[in-house]
């Protein structure tokens, strides 16, 4: 296979339609669409989304 072929696919690695520009506003549409329908998220995984999100940027800090 060549380079285009392996790139091309029918969905990139963010389930994005091949080819979408995240300027297209019908591909936003269905992203807010489906965030829309999802459930809200509970208390635990509010605490462990931020929990994921607020650690140490240097592990090697952490272990000392």
């Amino acid at each position: 296979m060549t380079q285009t072929q392996t790139s091309v696919a029918a969905e990139d690695n963010l389930g994005r339609p091949a080819g979408a520009n995240h300027g297209d506003a019908a591909y936003w549409a269905r992203v807010r669409r489906i965030a829309n329908a999802a459930p809200p998220l509970s208390d635990l995984q509010r605490a462990r989304i931020r929990a994921a999100f607020h650690q140490p940027t240097d592990h090697k800090e952490q272990a000392a």
